[in-house]
């Protein structure tokens, strides 16, 4: 058997052949790019500067501030992150609809801080 899993139970070691393993692995990248075709370029753009910028400027990021730095409608902002925070996959905003959270960085105290090459500083989710 080449390159098997080794999976511990208790005591004992077993062994999962590769070609469960790997049909596993390979369903599961399937459904993740799956669980992505609702996200347009514009999805995309309002994500990564979530993510990018949380850890940039330390405090939650409005919809306007998104929509000013992006060139977009605020309207058009707000309906985007209302899909990605109803995904429950990137993101979560406070009670005054600021982004707060953009896997895998946040302004929250967490237990995991976070300190980047940058020498920017955040908490990570």
């Amino acid at each position: 058997m080449n390159n098997p899993l080794l999976l511990g139970l208790w005591r004992l070691t077993v062994s999962i052949p590769p070609r469960l393993w790997q049909a596993v692995i390979s369903r599961q990248a399937r459904d993740a790019v799956a669980g992505l075709g609702f996200m347009s370029e514009d999805h995309h753009r309002v994500r990564d500067f979530a993510v990018r910028e949380l850890p940039r400027v330390s405090q939650p990021l409005s919809p306007a501030f998104i929509a000013e730095q992006l060139a977009l409608p605020v309207e058009r902002v707000t309906a985007l992150l209302d899909d990605l925070e109803q995904h429950m996959t990137f993101l979560f905003r406070g009670d005054d609809g600021a982004v707060t959270w953009a896997y895998p960085v946040t302004v929250d105290r967490t237990p995991h801080h976070v300190t980047f090459s940058s020498g920017e500083t955040c908490y990570a989710a």
